[in-house]
């Protein structure tokens, strides 16, 4: 009986140990984790393009790609996506209010924004019914984008995109 006894309290011991050590390990490997996956700093990106051409923008991005306003002054617009997930804002050039670096005007090279969408075929169909000019046709690329572009009043290539598995 007290083989019986003890056979059950070391059964118990053991599977408590067990538990105890992978809690110990799961605990130690989130830790990890959280030091290398957190960021150490909160961040969100708003990329700004410094134009004559607010009213122009403005309309081509809430007009075309269905954008809102979020902020609006005789210097600067700040419009948003749909989803208010993404922020783009728009600044007169040479304006007194701005430091040197923010008053040069954008020259029309080596800029392009990627808008990413879940369905790109309807959002092809719809641009086409508004007949916007289409800068690059409705295709899919073998490393999985399936996309077109159109360029908004600056210049600046506009590539609407949805992501796919690549082909094999």
């Amino acid at each position: 009986m007290r083989n019986f006894v003890r056979n059950q309290i070391t059964g118990k011991m053991k599977t408590a140990l067990i538990v105890f050590g992978i809690l110990c390990f799961t605990t130690t490997i989130k830790a990890q984790n959280d030091t290398v996956m957190k960021p150490k700093h909160k961040m969100k990106l708003n990329a700004g393009i410094i134009t004559h051409k607010l009213e122009e923008s403005k309309d081509f991005y809430t007009g075309v790609l269905g954008f809102g306003v979020t902020f609006e002054n005789d210097f600067y617009l700040l419009l948003h996506t749909p989803d208010r997930e993404a922020e783009l804002s728009f600044l007169l050039p040479d304006h007194p209010s701005q430091q040197p670096l923010f008053q040069s005007a954008y020259t029309g090279k080596g800029v392009y924004l990627t808008i990413e969408v879940e369905n790109v075929d309807e959002i092809y169909r719809e641009l086409m019914a508004k007949q916007v000019p289409i800068t690059i046709d409705l295709r899919d690329e073998p490393w999985g984008d399936r996309h077109f572009a159109v360029t908004d009043p600056n210049g600046i290539g506009v590539d609407i995109v949805q992501y796919q598995q690549p082909e094999e």
